[in-house]
């Protein structure tokens, strides 16, 4: 392969789902410093804001009106309706960075994710894993950010969602942070080092 070949090569898109509770954002804040030069496409989301986020960092938060006009516009690569609250991928941010050959990381859930495989059947899906089910429950219960009935719906909706994992490229179980970020973190590079 000839270094003009390497010049060409296109931006990747990175997907990364999982249940609520995992550890996404955990993992996602600390490849991201590993790897700066890593685009990160913040979803936009009516729901509201919980303490210690940072509006254009963990989500952008817009009302359900201007989300609405978001969808009617097409500006939106993905988007769904979870326990009430829009959530959805500026396609702008997505696809600019593509078109600079710039390699993107999207943190969204499964239905989003097969979403984005539609348009860039080239994306490449991580999947993170709780070390169990019984885990995951006591991780989201030190959370304590909704009600009984959320909670139970969450649990509910885990449960389905780690069904899907057959459909991701990698999966990483998240057991030990250290280690879970390093896993994502090397499949970035291995994958960036690609041939084809």
């Amino acid at each position: 392969m000839s270094n003009q070949n390497l010049k060409t090569k296109k931006g990747i898109i990175f997907i990364m789902s999982g249940p609520s509770g995992v550890g996404k954002g955990t993992i996602r804040e600390e490849v991201l410093k590993e790897i700066p030069d890593l685009v990160f496409s913040v979803s936009v989301t009516t729901r509201k804001k919980r303490p210690g986020e940072i509006d254009g960092k963990d989500y952008i938060f817009v009302s359900r009106e201007r989300f609405e006009e978001m969808i009617k516009n097409d500006e939106l690569l993905e988007w769904a309706e979870v326990y009430g609250n829009y959530y959805g991928t500026p396609s702008n941010i997505v696809d600019e960075a593509i078109a600079e050959k710039k390699d993107v990381l999207l943190e969204i859930d499964v239905q989003g994710a097969k979403n984005v495989k539609k348009r860039y059947p080239d994306a490449v899906s991580i999947f993170i894993f709780p070390p169990s089910v019984e885990e995951l429950i006591l991780r989201l219960k030190k959370r304590a950010t909704e009600t009984r009935e959320e909670f139970q719906r969450r649990i509910e909706k885990a449960k389905r969602e780690m069904d899907e994992v057959i459909y991701y490229n990698y999966v990483v179980v998240n057991d030990k942070l250290e280690d879970a970020i390093l896993r994502v973190k090397c499949i970035i590079l291995a994958e960036r080092a690609k041939i084809v």
